[in-house]
């Protein structure tokens, strides 16, 4: 299980260039013109992350396999967008398919490349699409609470709860208030999330800025960080230009050039932990001499459910896991020198996988 992110912005603000530097693909056209992507690219790429190498190294693993993400590059947004403008309704359900959304914000200056809306201002650009995903939420749930009104009527259980919770939607955006802001008991979570609202979902912001500002952001991005802040929302400064340069380069070019910028990791690396923390997501590991792979599941995760991340037979015959923490087994040198050091637990159905983890299910087939 890995996520999906859906890459928006307005035109021109940098989406497709970081799309095909974090994809590693010349799927999505660049190009200095609003609506040069007509269809959402999909891309998955692997999620780094160096815990699984030294794992596999240890138990000399023949093969890696890391968790995914996916990408998904959705054409500019533009004023108007919930009223259909630019083919806005196509986009708006592409953003409705996304796990989150990563709001990719211009924070530079070039006069090579036009703004839709001539002019720089990265707290006005999210601004506009928050209003139009706003809007398009309005527009939603006003037509939803109206088809319910008959099956309340009915006594349809289900239907009283959703009018519930768009109830409690509608006054947040009435407020001028997205969604995602909205406090929801673990009860309803669920339900909520079957809402699919488009300011429901978890928002990071992406400040694209100009190379030398990569490591450090500007004005700008200081600006936005100011925002989202006060928002609760997560933040990642990138340089798209230095991405794409990046994903041009083989692994030992790339440490080079990252050294050379006085960056200490590519700007993908930080986007999908920053996603994952935005999320509540934690990889556990499964490793043996044949793979060595990594598995992503929410913080707080039972053991049985985590396997079944695995194969639903798994969680159904859960018997226990051999649990190794991640520093005890690269300790230990591996599985046998963690249980000899008493680093190996068995753990049962009410364990809370930890991130990290080094798992081995038993199960009734």
């Amino acid at each position: 299980m890995g996520f999906k992110m859906g890459i928006v912005g307005m035109p021109n603000v940098g989406k497709s260039t970081l799309f095909n530097a974090l994809t590693r693909t010349a799927a999505a056209q660049a190009a200095n013109f609003p609506f040069c992507t007509i269809e959402p690219n999909v891309g998955e790429v692997a999620v780094p992350d160096p815990r699984l190498d030294k794992l596999a190294a240890i138990a000399g693993s023949k093969q890696i396999i890391p968790t995914r993400m996916t990408f998904v590059d959705i054409a500019g947004l533009v004023r108007g967008a919930s009223k259909g403008e630019g083919l806005g309704n196509q986009f708006l359900a592409n953003i409705r398919e996304c796990d989150a959304i990563a709001h990719v914000l211009r924070c530079f200056e070039d006069d090579d490349i036009t703004h839709v809306e001539g002019r720089i201002d990265p707290l006005a650009d999210a601004e506009t699409i928050e209003t139009e995903l706003m809007l398009a939420d309005l527009e939603s749930i006003e037509r939803r609470l109206a088809n319910l009104s008959r099956k309340i009527k009915g006594g349809d259980k289900e239907a009283v709860d959703q009018d519930r919770l768009l109830r409690l939607a509608l006054g947040a955006l009435e407020a001028g208030r997205p969604a995602r802001t909205v406090e929801i008991a673990a009860d309803d979570r669920r339900a909520w999330g079957l809402l699919q609202l488009l300011t429901a979902k978890p928002v990071l912001f992406v400040c694209n800025v100009e190379e030398n500002a990569a490591g450090t952001g500007n004005g700008l991005s200081a600006k936005v960080a100011e925002m989202a802040a006060t928002q609760g929302a997560g933040i990642v400064v990138i340089s798209a230009k230095i991405e794409e340069e990046i994903s041009q380069l083989d692994a030992d070019e790339a440490e080079m050039f990252l050294a050379e910028m006085g960056l200490n990791e590519a700007g993908l690396s930080r986007l999908i932990r920053a996603g994952y923390a935005l999320l509540g997501l934690q990889t556990y590991f499964t490793v043996g001499p044949k793979e060595a792979r990594a598995w992503t599941i929410p913080a707080n995760t039972l053991a049985p459910a985590a396997a079944g991340v695995i194969h639903g037979d798994f969680e159904r015959g859960f018997i226990r896991s051999e649990t190794i923490a991640y520093d005890d087994y690269i300790a230990g040198n591996g599985e046998a020198g963690a249980r000899e050091a008493g680093k190996l637990r068995i753990e049962g159905k009410t364990y809370l996988v930890k991130d990290g983890d080094v798992l081995h299910f038993l199960f009734n087939a």
